[in-house]
């Protein structure tokens, strides 16, 4: 069996991003990622402008800490003020544009009204103070956002704040989902004896649409090879990638390692991890080319699980998200015991509690699906290791896994 480390390096070896790109509006471009560097034409702010609401100055005319000037000029937000001149000051509000001749501003609670055309100004500015200067976010012509960067919002509001209407992204990533196992019945229908919900269907495919990817659902396909085999090529027709959930252990009813050694072939084949060792990776064939291939368990918490640490960064490459996309782990305090440890790698489901450590859920178990909600995370606890209560632990939370 493949060590955890050794099955994530083989599966981003093997990642082929796609290649295929699409102009959309910016305002749709939410978790899309860039297919090439976007370059900033303008600067931001495009000129010096105020942080406060208060009132522009020359900085020499303040020296006394109590000068009375003429207010010459209102300037709100959006409109461009005249030329200030010596011992006159612009009453202005935030943004607005620092007319020429005013080098500071000074804050409303610091100024007095005593005339609508007379401020006492109570305070000693400096030149530059309460000003934002031209370009000090963003020069015209730097480079804002990296090809490969997965667009989130406020990737999107600075790609916004430049002025693009438009970004090209890369295509959706095309999934095809399918599920095997004659004991699956859907909610809604009845519960024949030794049947069971597909609960796998709503989470792989609730995971696959936060990935932004365009999803096929085939279904629940008949336990045989023939159906499988069948699936499979199908499948692999119009998609980049194709999982499944169920039949990849070794039982006479599993039939997806022989359907994907006939339609195609097997690279990756169980890995030392609990819950999900029975994991594949593959290639089925197609007219032109592969479509990668994912099994995945049929045990509930192995699958989602099994998803959150491999299908993951795998769909993130195959989407061109360059960089690490390992989620990050923290190191924490266990407050449990944990005597039975396996020679796999392990992913205990823990929760934060109130003191800042770690409480372990008390059914580990791969099909205990309340464990997943009621959790934080997971614990990476290597294999063979023991875990006593004190001990500090590798601790990764779903908000990474689910980002």
């Amino acid at each position: 069996m493949l060590a955890v480390s050794e099955a994530l390096d083989f599966l981003m070896a093997a990642a082929r991003p796609v290649a295929d790109t699409e102009v959309v509006p910016t305002l749709e471009a939410n978790g899309r990622v860039l297919a090439e560097a976007q370059v900033s034409t303008l600067n931001v702010p495009s000129a010096d402008n105020t942080q406060m609401d208060g009132y522009a100055v020359r900085a020499a005319d303040c020296e006394s800490g109590e000068a009375t000037l003429t207010v010459s000029q209102r300037i709100p937000a959006g409109q461009v003020g005249a030329f200030l001149a010596p011992g006159q000051a612009a009453r202005i509000f935030t943004g607005a544009m620092i007319p020429d001749g005013a080098d500071a501003v000074v804050m409303q609670e610091q100024c007095e009204a005593v005339a609508p055309d007379r401020v006492i100004i109570r305070h000693t500015p400096t030149s530059g103070e309460w000003i934002r200067r031209a370009g000090e976010d963003i020069t015209a012509g730097c480079e804002i956002l990296p090809a490969g960067t997965r667009l989130r919002s406020q990737e999107l509001g600075l790609a916004a704040s430049v002025g693009l209407a438009g970004v090209t992204v890369v295509r959706k990533l095309r999934v095809a989902v399918f599920f095997t196992g004659d004991e699956l019945a859907m909610p809604g229908e009845p519960l024949a004896p030794g049947a069971i919900y597909n609960s796998n269907r709503f989470t792989l495919r609730a995971l696959l649409e936060n990935l932004g990817c365009a999803i096929t659902d085939f279904g629940i396909v008949p336990d045989t090879l023939a159906a499988t085999r069948d699936t499979l090529r199908s499948a692999a027709r119009d998609h980049d990638l194709i999982i499944t959930s169920g039949g990849v252990s070794v039982g006479e009813e599993d039939h997806i390692k022989p359907a994907v050694e006939a339609e195609g072939r097997l690279n990756m084949w169980q890995i030392a991890v609990k819950p999900g060792k029975p994991l594949a990776f593959g290639e089925v064939r197609r007219d032109e080319g592969t479509a990668f291939f994912l099994g995945l368990p049929g045990n509930p918490v192995s699958s989602f699980i099994t998803f959150l640490l491999f299908v993951r960064p795998f769909i993130l490459r195959l989407q061109g998200v360059q960089g690490d996309v390992a989620p990050r782990a923290f190191s924490m305090r266990a407050d449990f015991n944990w005597t039975k440890a396996d020679r796999r790698n392990e992913f205990l489901r823990a929760r934060v509690n109130a003191s800042g450590g770690l409480d372990l859920f008390p059914n580990q178990g791969s099909g205990v699906l309340t464990s997943t909600v009621w959790g934080d995370g997971l614990v990476d606890n290597p294999p063979s290791n023991p875990i006593a209560a004190g001990d500090t632990v590798r601790f990764i939370p779903f908000s990474e896994l689910l980002h």
